[in-house]
């Protein structure tokens, strides 16, 4: 039995990580959308057979691409990973959708800035990534636009979901009800962002029929430091009375990071 021709299928990849279950978390919620969550085991796009193989059987209308390497410490030690799977594996993913005339929509981040800047970042500012893990995403940002004209790159920040996944927020909060010291720097300011809004962002450009292709930031719009986002969480659950939690730079990072990443 054929599926409707008003029923989009989409497919997801990198389904196990925050962004992907969060798409999981709100994928019943739209009748006219058929989802297919794939992780890496069952979809590793840096093989381009194996990505060749789902295109060719899968009849997407679309691809959210949540696949990523994000260990940005790692990234430094061992950068030809990082580029593996989100630069190799991102031009896996575009020559599958121009193929099969899948729209991407592929995720990206704020680290392909070098943070000098001290006002918000647009679409139209230039990029220039400071570490292995920002210098790889820009370069699967590129080969995307060059390869396959039917996508969008949605860049956001600070990811972070209050269940799934390992993220600031949830350390912040375990640590915090054992009663441990906190020290988080205050020289990075960002815009924390829950993964739940991203993914309504991503599922509402499918349900809209978005057609406006190219680069799109987004974030919960909220710039802070570590230190300030720290603050809220604490607040958020009434600990911070009884946590000692301290303004510290001294921590050394292997990594460097944007010191201003605000985007608009």
């Amino acid at each position: 039995m054929e599926r409707s021709q008003d029923i989009k299928r989409v497919l997801v990849t990198g389904a196990n990580g925050q962004l992907g279950l969060s798409i999981q978390d709100i994928s019943d919620q739209n009748s006219n959308l058929e989802f297919v969550f794939a992780d890496s085991k069952e979809l590793n796009i840096t093989n381009l057979e194996m990505v060749n193989q789902y295109f060719q059987t899968g009849k997407f209308d679309y691809c959210i691409n949540c696949a990523a390497y994000t260990n940005v410490e790692q990234a430094e030690k061992t950068p030809e990973i990082a580029f593996k799977v989100n630069a190799e594996g991102v031009k896996n993913l575009s020559l599958a959708c121009k193929e099969n005339q899948v729209i991407l929509i592929h995720i990206s981040t704020d680290y392909v800035f070098d943070g000098e800047k001290d006002s918000p970042y647009t679409i139209h500012d230039s990029t220039n990534p400071i570490n292995q893990y920002g210098k790889s995403k820009l370069a699967g940002e590129q080969i995307l636009q060059r390869t396959w004209r039917n996508h969008f790159i949605v860049r956001t920040s600070w990811l972070y979901h209050k269940i799934h996944g390992k993220n600031f927020y949830k350390t912040i909060l375990e640590k915090a009800k054992k009663g441990e010291t906190l020290r988080i720097t205050d020289r990075e300011i960002g815009c924390p962002t829950n993964s739940e809004n991203l993914a309504k962002f991503l599922v509402n450009l499918i349900t809209t029929d978005n057609h406006a292709y190219g680069l799109h930031h987004f974030t919960d719009g909220k710039a802070m430091s570590w230190y300030d986002f720290a603050i809220s969480i604490l607040e958020e659950y009434n600990l911070k009375e009884n946590t000692n939690i301290i303004r510290d730079n001294s921590y050394q990072t292997l990594a460097k990071r944007p010191r201003y990443s605000v985007m608009l």
